[in-house]
């Protein structure tokens, strides 16, 4: 159950260092670090631009605005969040998403993105779309954000922190043969869980640039 909560590694004052913030760091800098030695590279770095191009392709067809300058965020979020889950099947190292407080960050991270993308899009126009159609529904606006990234934090976080809990039950009353099975579908359930939380960044983005286009430019019909 210890494994279940961030442990401090080291009290520098007021700050405190958690294994959250250790294991996301070192995440941070293998990949970034194995991404510029890939780019390098002829044959990686073709590999790359192969699946760049598939995936921005992919992710374009789900939404029908533009979402070109979103890709690398979704992309960047997929492989730290795939990371930081997988690493979790390591013997002593637990998952950095099993502490709220990451999930937390990066839902913040997927909030703000919408609304940088929808300014950069439409400049203080965007701002219009919370008093649309009428100022009364700024405040409904602004809790159905505020919930919707809560909502985010949460999902990833109950989902990655419920598995380890499980595992270390098993564990504990069956030994270390019949986990197996559950190690090989938390593997699985780490990059779908990925998957899951770009996926929603891109739609909350999108919609959020969607909304802003619709209502600072009506149509004909509406006006």
């Amino acid at each position: 159950m210890d494994a279940m909560t961030p442990t401090t590694v080291l009290t520098v004052g007021p700050l405190v260092i958690t294994d959250t913030v250790v294991t996301s760091a070192a995440l941070s800098l293998l990949l970034a670090g194995g991404l510029s030695l890939a780019v390098r590279m002829e044959g990686p770095r073709e590999a790359l631009e192969v699946v760049y191009e598939t995936l921005e392709g992919t992710l374009r067809d789900m939404v029908t605005v533009d979402v070109t300058p979103i890709v690398p965020l979704i992309l960047t979020q997929w492989a730290f969040i795939a990371a930081a889950n997988l690493v979790g099947v390591l013997p002593i190292v637990a998952s950095p998403t099993r502490d709220l407080s990451l999930t937390a960050a990066l839902a913040v991270i997927s909030l703000g993105a919408g609304h940088v993308y929808g300014f950069r899009a439409h400049g203080w126009r965007y701002l219009k779309s919370y008093v649309s159609p009428n100022p009364l529904m700024l405040p409904f606006n602004i809790i159905g954000e505020l919930s919707r990234t809560v909502a985010l934090a949460l999902r990833l976080f109950g989902n990655v922190a419920s598995g380890e809990l499980i595992g270390a039950i098993v564990l504990s009353l069956a030994g270390p043969l019949l986990p197996v099975p559950l190690m090989l579908l938390g593997l699985i359930t780490s990059v779908v869980q990925a998957y899951i939380f770009g996926v929603l960044t891109l739609v909350f983005t999108a919609s959020a640039m969607q909304v802003a286009a619709d209502r600072t430019h009506p149509t004909p019909e509406a006006t």
